[in-house]
Protein backbone atom coordinates (compact mmCIF):
# COMPACT_ATOMS: atom_id res chain seq x y z
CA UNK A 1 0.00 0.00 0.00
CA UNK A 2 1.26 3.71 -0.88
CA UNK A 3 1.60 6.33 1.53
CA UNK A 4 0.12 9.79 0.96
CA UNK A 5 1.02 13.08 2.18
CA UNK A 6 -2.17 15.96 1.19
CA UNK A 7 -0.72 19.17 0.99
CA UNK A 8 -2.62 22.31 1.24
CA UNK A 9 -2.69 26.39 1.12
CA UNK A 10 -5.23 28.32 2.83
CA UNK A 11 -6.06 31.57 3.85
CA UNK A 12 -9.42 32.50 5.74
CA UNK A 13 -10.86 29.26 4.71
CA UNK A 14 -13.02 28.65 7.84
CA UNK A 15 -16.03 28.03 6.15
CA UNK A 16 -14.97 24.86 4.40
CA UNK A 17 -11.33 23.53 6.05
CA UNK A 18 -13.44 21.28 8.70
CA UNK A 19 -15.69 19.77 5.40
CA UNK A 20 -12.24 18.83 3.46
CA UNK A 21 -10.55 17.39 5.75
CA UNK A 22 -12.92 15.68 7.37
CA UNK A 23 -13.49 13.85 4.01
CA UNK A 24 -9.78 13.22 2.87
CA UNK A 25 -8.47 12.04 7.41
CA UNK A 26 -8.89 8.51 6.49
CA UNK A 27 -7.10 8.36 2.76
CA UNK A 28 -3.65 11.23 4.33
CA UNK A 29 -1.37 9.65 5.81
CA UNK A 30 0.02 12.79 6.63
CA UNK A 31 -1.60 16.37 6.31
CA UNK A 32 0.63 19.78 5.69
CA UNK A 33 -1.33 22.95 5.94
CA UNK A 34 0.55 25.83 4.63
CA UNK A 35 -0.99 29.16 5.83
CA UNK A 36 -0.61 32.10 3.44
CA UNK A 37 -1.97 34.75 5.45
CA UNK A 38 -5.17 34.17 7.48
CA UNK A 39 -7.21 36.27 9.82
CA UNK A 40 -9.94 34.06 10.55
CA UNK A 41 -10.23 30.46 12.41
CA UNK A 42 -8.84 28.72 9.34
CA UNK A 43 -5.32 27.60 11.73
CA UNK A 44 -7.75 26.43 14.60
CA UNK A 45 -9.97 24.12 12.66
CA UNK A 46 -6.59 23.02 10.56
CA UNK A 47 -5.08 22.02 13.98
CA UNK A 48 -8.55 19.62 14.78
CA UNK A 49 -6.54 17.27 12.18
CA UNK A 50 -2.59 18.42 12.19
CA UNK A 51 -0.03 19.32 13.93
CA UNK A 52 1.54 20.59 10.61
CA UNK A 53 0.54 23.86 10.30
CA UNK A 54 3.07 26.02 8.65
CA UNK A 55 3.31 29.88 7.36
CA UNK A 56 4.03 31.02 4.04
CA UNK A 57 4.68 34.82 3.10
CA UNK A 58 4.59 35.67 -0.37
CA UNK A 59 0.75 35.87 -0.69
CA UNK A 60 1.33 36.48 -4.75
CA UNK A 61 2.75 33.84 -6.22
CA UNK A 62 0.53 30.58 -5.58
CA UNK A 63 2.95 28.54 -7.35
CA UNK A 64 5.43 29.08 -4.56
CA UNK A 65 3.27 28.49 -2.09
CA UNK A 66 2.68 24.78 -3.36
CA UNK A 67 5.80 24.18 -3.93
CA UNK A 68 6.74 24.97 -0.73
CA UNK A 69 4.00 23.09 1.24
CA UNK A 70 4.64 20.00 -1.23
CA UNK A 71 8.44 20.12 0.02
CA UNK A 72 7.06 19.84 3.87
CA UNK A 73 6.00 16.63 2.60
CA UNK A 74 7.48 13.31 3.64
CA UNK A 75 5.56 10.33 2.05
CA UNK A 76 5.41 8.59 -1.10
CA UNK A 77 2.86 10.15 -2.83
CA UNK A 78 1.57 13.70 -2.61
CA UNK A 79 -2.08 14.60 -2.60
CA UNK A 80 -2.96 18.11 -3.15
CA UNK A 81 -6.66 19.91 -2.44
CA UNK A 82 -8.00 23.41 -2.09
CA UNK A 83 -9.83 24.03 0.73
CA UNK A 84 -13.47 24.08 -1.01
CA UNK A 85 -12.44 20.57 -2.23
CA UNK A 86 -14.13 17.27 -0.45
CA UNK A 87 -14.67 13.92 -1.51
CA UNK A 88 -17.69 12.10 -1.29
CA UNK A 89 -18.61 8.77 0.65
CA UNK A 90 -18.43 6.52 -2.91
CA UNK A 91 -14.79 8.12 -3.83
CA UNK A 92 -13.45 8.26 -0.55
CA UNK A 93 -13.95 4.13 -1.22
CA UNK A 94 -12.90 4.42 -4.38
CA UNK A 95 -9.46 6.21 -3.21
CA UNK A 96 -8.92 4.16 -0.56
CA UNK A 97 -9.09 1.01 -3.03
CA UNK A 98 -6.83 2.65 -5.32
CA UNK A 99 -4.17 3.12 -2.35
CA UNK A 100 -4.00 -0.46 -1.32
CA UNK A 101 -3.73 -1.73 -5.37
CA UNK A 102 -1.62 0.94 -7.16
CA UNK A 103 1.89 0.02 -8.28
CA UNK A 104 4.37 2.13 -7.62
CA UNK A 105 5.45 2.53 -11.01
CA UNK A 106 2.85 5.46 -11.35
CA UNK A 107 4.41 8.74 -11.50
CA UNK A 108 0.99 10.94 -11.26
CA UNK A 109 -2.51 9.86 -11.34
CA UNK A 110 -5.37 12.04 -12.78
CA UNK A 111 -8.96 12.08 -10.83
CA UNK A 112 -12.19 13.94 -12.00
CA UNK A 113 -13.02 17.06 -10.44
CA UNK A 114 -16.36 18.20 -10.50
CA UNK A 115 -16.77 21.38 -10.86
CA UNK A 116 -20.63 21.95 -11.06
CA UNK A 117 -23.54 20.49 -10.21
CA UNK A 118 -27.36 20.58 -10.19
CA UNK A 119 -30.19 21.06 -7.31
CA UNK A 120 -30.30 16.89 -7.32
CA UNK A 121 -26.46 16.90 -7.05
CA UNK A 122 -25.91 15.41 -10.88
CA UNK A 123 -22.71 16.65 -12.10
CA UNK A 124 -22.78 18.82 -14.82
CA UNK A 125 -19.28 19.97 -15.55
CA UNK A 126 -15.87 17.86 -15.21
CA UNK A 127 -12.39 17.69 -15.90
CA UNK A 128 -9.67 15.87 -15.31
CA UNK A 129 -6.56 16.77 -13.31
CA UNK A 130 -3.64 15.48 -12.21
CA UNK A 131 -4.19 15.07 -8.58
CA UNK A 132 -1.83 12.16 -6.90
CA UNK A 133 1.83 12.57 -7.75
CA UNK A 134 4.98 10.58 -6.70
CA UNK A 135 7.14 12.82 -4.38
CA UNK A 136 10.48 11.50 -5.34
CA UNK A 137 9.57 12.91 -9.23
CA UNK A 138 9.78 16.81 -7.41
CA UNK A 139 7.27 17.85 -9.69
CA UNK A 140 6.71 21.67 -9.71
CA UNK A 141 4.00 24.29 -9.75
CA UNK A 142 4.09 26.84 -12.60
CA UNK A 143 2.65 30.46 -12.51
CA UNK A 144 1.54 32.99 -9.85
CA UNK A 145 -1.77 32.72 -10.52
CA UNK A 146 -3.98 29.62 -12.25
CA UNK A 147 -1.18 27.74 -11.34
CA UNK A 148 -0.73 24.01 -12.99
CA UNK A 149 1.26 21.20 -11.84
CA UNK A 150 3.86 19.88 -14.46
CA UNK A 151 4.08 16.13 -14.32
CA UNK A 152 4.99 13.98 -16.92
CA UNK A 153 6.17 10.14 -16.66
CA UNK A 154 3.52 7.14 -16.33
CA UNK A 155 0.16 8.94 -15.42
CA UNK A 156 -2.87 6.43 -15.16
CA UNK A 157 -6.53 7.40 -14.98
CA UNK A 158 -8.60 6.88 -12.13
CA UNK A 159 -12.06 6.82 -11.69
CA UNK A 160 -11.82 8.77 -8.24
CA UNK A 161 -13.99 12.02 -8.34
CA UNK A 162 -12.85 15.40 -5.94
CA UNK A 163 -15.82 17.79 -5.99
CA UNK A 164 -15.63 20.93 -5.66
CA UNK A 165 -18.40 23.34 -3.07
CA UNK A 166 -17.79 26.45 -4.97
CA UNK A 167 -19.26 28.85 -2.07
CA UNK A 168 -16.18 30.84 -2.36
CA UNK A 169 -17.39 34.92 -2.75
CA UNK A 170 -16.52 36.46 -6.52
CA UNK A 171 -13.39 38.55 -6.15
CA UNK A 172 -11.27 40.58 -8.73
CA UNK A 173 -8.65 38.96 -6.72
CA UNK A 174 -7.08 37.42 -9.39
CA UNK A 175 -7.77 39.84 -12.17
CA UNK A 176 -6.05 42.59 -9.80
CA UNK A 177 -2.81 39.97 -9.34
CA UNK A 178 -2.52 39.95 -13.50
CA UNK A 179 -2.98 43.80 -13.91
CA UNK A 180 -0.13 44.18 -11.37
CA UNK A 181 2.27 41.83 -13.66
CA UNK A 182 0.93 43.24 -16.40
CA UNK A 183 1.94 47.11 -15.61
CA UNK A 184 5.12 46.02 -14.02
CA UNK A 185 6.05 44.93 -17.63
CA UNK A 186 6.02 41.36 -17.51
CA UNK A 187 6.09 39.63 -20.59
CA UNK A 188 3.04 37.29 -19.95
CA UNK A 189 3.24 33.27 -21.25
CA UNK A 190 0.37 31.23 -23.25
CA UNK A 191 -1.22 30.28 -20.33
CA UNK A 192 -0.83 33.41 -18.61
CA UNK A 193 -2.79 35.09 -21.40
CA UNK A 194 -5.63 32.73 -21.65
CA UNK A 195 -6.41 33.30 -17.85
CA UNK A 196 -5.84 37.06 -17.68
CA UNK A 197 -8.51 36.71 -20.95
CA UNK A 198 -10.60 34.71 -18.64
CA UNK A 199 -10.81 37.47 -16.20
CA UNK A 200 -11.10 40.02 -17.88
CA UNK A 201 -14.08 38.34 -19.48
CA UNK A 202 -15.38 37.58 -15.78
CA UNK A 203 -15.26 41.12 -15.16
CA UNK A 204 -17.01 42.03 -18.57
CA UNK A 205 -13.98 43.85 -19.46
CA UNK A 206 -14.64 42.76 -23.03
CA UNK A 207 -12.58 44.90 -25.33
CA UNK A 208 -9.53 44.20 -23.02
CA UNK A 209 -10.47 40.11 -22.83
CA UNK A 210 -10.66 40.38 -26.59
CA UNK A 211 -7.11 41.84 -27.14
CA UNK A 212 -5.82 38.99 -24.90
CA UNK A 213 -7.54 35.97 -26.36
CA UNK A 214 -6.07 37.07 -29.96
CA UNK A 215 -2.96 37.36 -28.43
CA UNK A 216 -3.18 33.86 -27.30
CA UNK A 217 -4.54 32.71 -30.34
CA UNK A 218 -2.03 34.21 -32.53
CA UNK A 219 0.70 33.35 -30.39
CA UNK A 220 0.09 28.89 -31.16
CA UNK A 221 1.40 28.24 -28.23
CA UNK A 222 -1.50 27.17 -26.25
CA UNK A 223 -3.06 23.57 -26.09
CA UNK A 224 -5.97 22.32 -28.05
CA UNK A 225 -8.59 22.41 -24.98
CA UNK A 226 -7.07 26.16 -24.12
CA UNK A 227 -7.39 27.15 -27.95
CA UNK A 228 -11.02 25.75 -28.35
CA UNK A 229 -12.27 27.61 -25.11
CA UNK A 230 -10.43 30.47 -25.94
CA UNK A 231 -12.51 31.11 -29.18
CA UNK A 232 -15.91 29.84 -27.56
CA UNK A 233 -15.08 33.27 -25.58
CA UNK A 234 -13.80 34.90 -27.51
CA UNK A 235 -17.32 35.08 -29.48
CA UNK A 236 -18.94 34.99 -26.25
CA UNK A 237 -16.89 38.54 -26.05
CA UNK A 238 -18.37 39.58 -29.26
CA UNK A 239 -21.48 38.55 -28.26
CA UNK A 240 -21.84 40.68 -25.74
CA UNK A 241 -20.56 43.48 -27.48
CA UNK A 242 -23.16 43.16 -30.42
CA UNK A 243 -20.82 42.46 -32.94
CA UNK A 244 -22.64 39.32 -34.57
CA UNK A 245 -20.19 38.58 -37.40
CA UNK A 246 -17.27 38.47 -35.40
CA UNK A 247 -19.40 36.51 -33.12
CA UNK A 248 -19.88 33.83 -35.13
CA UNK A 249 -16.64 34.10 -36.69
CA UNK A 250 -14.68 33.25 -33.40
CA UNK A 251 -16.97 30.41 -32.68
CA UNK A 252 -16.11 29.02 -36.03
CA UNK A 253 -12.28 29.09 -35.23
CA UNK A 254 -13.16 26.27 -32.69
CA UNK A 255 -12.96 24.09 -36.26
CA UNK A 256 -9.56 24.64 -36.71
CA UNK A 257 -8.48 22.47 -33.63
CA UNK A 258 -10.60 19.78 -33.96
CA UNK A 259 -14.54 18.32 -35.38
CA UNK A 260 -17.37 20.25 -33.83
CA UNK A 261 -18.06 19.78 -30.29
CA UNK A 262 -21.92 19.35 -28.19
CA UNK A 263 -20.67 23.42 -26.31
CA UNK A 264 -19.88 24.60 -30.32
CA UNK A 265 -22.91 23.31 -31.82
CA UNK A 266 -25.30 24.86 -28.71
CA UNK A 267 -23.28 28.48 -28.82
CA UNK A 268 -24.11 28.85 -32.81
CA UNK A 269 -27.43 27.10 -32.41
CA UNK A 270 -28.10 29.84 -29.59
CA UNK A 271 -27.19 32.16 -32.76
CA UNK A 272 -29.29 31.27 -35.15
CA UNK A 273 -32.61 31.02 -32.42
CA UNK A 274 -31.23 34.97 -31.94
CA UNK A 275 -31.53 36.10 -35.41
CA UNK A 276 -34.92 33.85 -35.76
CA UNK A 277 -33.41 31.22 -38.50
CA UNK A 278 -35.11 28.53 -36.68
CA UNK A 279 -34.33 25.48 -39.23
CA UNK A 280 -30.32 26.35 -38.81
CA UNK A 281 -30.94 26.44 -35.26
CA UNK A 282 -32.67 23.17 -35.02
CA UNK A 283 -29.53 21.76 -37.06
CA UNK A 284 -27.42 22.97 -34.70
CA UNK A 285 -28.55 22.01 -31.35
CA UNK A 286 -29.53 18.58 -33.33
CA UNK A 287 -26.38 17.87 -34.18
CA UNK A 288 -25.30 18.78 -30.09
CA UNK A 289 -27.45 16.01 -28.90
CA UNK A 290 -25.74 14.00 -31.95
CA UNK A 291 -22.11 14.77 -30.52
CA UNK A 292 -22.90 13.58 -27.17
CA UNK A 293 -20.04 13.61 -24.29
CA UNK A 294 -16.38 13.63 -25.74
CA UNK A 295 -14.40 10.94 -24.00
CA UNK A 296 -11.20 11.27 -25.82
CA UNK A 297 -10.04 14.86 -24.53
CA UNK A 298 -9.81 16.18 -21.06
CA UNK A 299 -10.75 19.42 -21.34
CA UNK A 300 -14.00 20.44 -19.41
CA UNK A 301 -17.67 18.45 -20.33
CA UNK A 302 -20.04 20.47 -19.89
CA UNK A 303 -22.95 17.84 -19.86
CA UNK A 304 -26.07 20.64 -20.16
CA UNK A 305 -24.22 20.70 -23.88
CA UNK A 306 -25.15 17.40 -24.96
CA UNK A 307 -28.66 16.47 -22.71
CA UNK A 308 -30.93 19.18 -21.47
CA UNK A 309 -30.15 22.16 -23.19
CA UNK A 310 -30.65 21.51 -26.65
CA UNK A 311 -33.64 19.93 -26.09
CA UNK A 312 -35.45 22.66 -24.54
CA UNK A 313 -33.64 24.85 -26.87
CA UNK A 314 -35.25 23.08 -29.77
CA UNK A 315 -38.70 23.42 -27.78
CA UNK A 316 -38.65 26.61 -28.45
CA UNK A 317 -37.33 26.41 -32.05
CA UNK A 318 -40.52 24.36 -32.40
CA UNK A 319 -42.91 26.40 -30.68
CA UNK A 320 -41.92 29.48 -32.44
CA UNK A 321 -42.76 27.34 -35.75
CA UNK A 322 -46.45 26.50 -34.23
CA UNK A 323 -45.31 22.62 -34.22
CA UNK A 324 -46.30 22.40 -30.59
CA UNK A 325 -46.39 18.42 -30.40
CA UNK A 326 -42.91 18.53 -31.48
CA UNK A 327 -41.97 21.20 -29.16
CA UNK A 328 -43.45 19.42 -26.53
CA UNK A 329 -41.69 15.86 -27.25
CA UNK A 330 -38.29 17.52 -26.47
CA UNK A 331 -39.50 19.28 -23.57
CA UNK A 332 -40.32 16.11 -22.61
CA UNK A 333 -36.87 14.94 -23.44
CA UNK A 334 -35.14 18.07 -21.41
CA UNK A 335 -37.29 16.91 -18.68
CA UNK A 336 -36.20 13.45 -18.26
CA UNK A 337 -32.52 14.91 -17.64
CA UNK A 338 -34.03 18.03 -15.38
CA UNK A 339 -36.86 17.13 -14.19
CA UNK A 340 -37.03 20.08 -11.63
CA UNK A 341 -35.96 22.94 -14.17
CA UNK A 342 -38.63 25.76 -13.47
CA UNK A 343 -38.45 26.49 -17.35
CA UNK A 344 -39.43 23.01 -18.31
CA UNK A 345 -42.11 22.74 -15.66
CA UNK A 346 -43.61 25.47 -16.96
CA UNK A 347 -43.33 24.56 -20.23
CA UNK A 348 -45.15 21.28 -19.42
CA UNK A 349 -48.56 23.13 -18.54
CA UNK A 350 -48.11 25.42 -21.28
CA UNK A 351 -48.30 22.56 -23.48
CA UNK A 352 -51.18 21.15 -21.72
CA UNK A 353 -53.11 24.11 -22.12
CA UNK A 354 -51.95 24.04 -25.96
CA UNK A 355 -52.62 20.55 -26.96
CA UNK A 356 -55.07 19.31 -24.32
CA UNK A 357 -56.33 15.63 -25.27
CA UNK A 358 -53.98 15.78 -28.31
CA UNK A 359 -50.47 15.48 -26.06
CA UNK A 360 -48.53 12.48 -25.89
CA UNK A 361 -45.82 12.35 -23.82
CA UNK A 362 -43.76 10.12 -26.35
CA UNK A 363 -39.97 10.64 -25.26
CA UNK A 364 -37.67 11.75 -28.36
CA UNK A 365 -35.32 9.48 -29.74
Amino acid sequence: MITISLCMIVRNEEEELEKCLSSVKDIADEIVIVDTGSTDRTKEIAAQFTDRILDFKGNDDFSAARNYAFRQATQQYILWLDADDYISDKDRQLFLELKKTLDFEADSITMHYNRAFDEKGNVTSSVRQNRLVRRDRNFQWIGNVHEYLAVWGTIRHSEVSINNSKNKTFTDRNLQMYLKREQAGEVFTARDLYHFANELLDHARYEDAIQNYRKFLEGKQGSVEDNIQACMRLGECYGRLGDKKKRVEALCMTLLFDKPRAGFCCALGGYFLEEKQYENAIYWFTEAIKSGKDENHRGAANQMDYTWNPHLQLCVCYDRMGLFEKANEHNEKALSYHPTHPSMLFNKQYFKTKLGERIEYKPVP
